[in-house]
């Protein structure tokens, strides 16, 4: 009787083992099935934006291919006018300084300077 019952305490440990084992590399795949998931979504945001960009870029290359477009580049690229043409200076306005409001203790010792 000892003999069967080491073989079936051998046999549940051995199934056990292999059990936590399957269990691990289950938990192993799952891991690795969650951080490709991750790695998708992020590779969908950044094509997304990628066709954004592009979209964006083909709307300038279309507007840099007028006439008045290549005319605005280089007006803005290079500072320059036509002939007869003046340019405009934007001064920006002056600011109002404003004098500060004096509080009556202030005003009462401003007396004796």
């Amino acid at each position: 009787m000892r003999a069967k019952e080491w073989r079936q305490w051998i046999l549940v440990c051995t199934l056990l083992v292999v059990a936590f084992g399957l269990l691990s590399l289950i938990w192993g795949l799952f891991d690795k099935a969650q951080v490709a998931i991750n790695e998708a979504h992020n590779a969908q945001t950044q094509y997304q934006l990628l066709e954004a960009r592009k979209a964006a870029l083909e709307a300038k290359v279309a507007a840099l291919n007028t006439e008045r477009g290549k005319d605005a580049a280089v007006r803005t690229a290079f500072g320059v006018a036509r002939p007869g043409e003046e340019g405009i200076v934007v001064v920006p306005p002056v600011l109002a300084t404003s004098t500060p409001t004096l509080s009556w203790w202030q005003k009462v010792f401003n007396w004796y300077k």
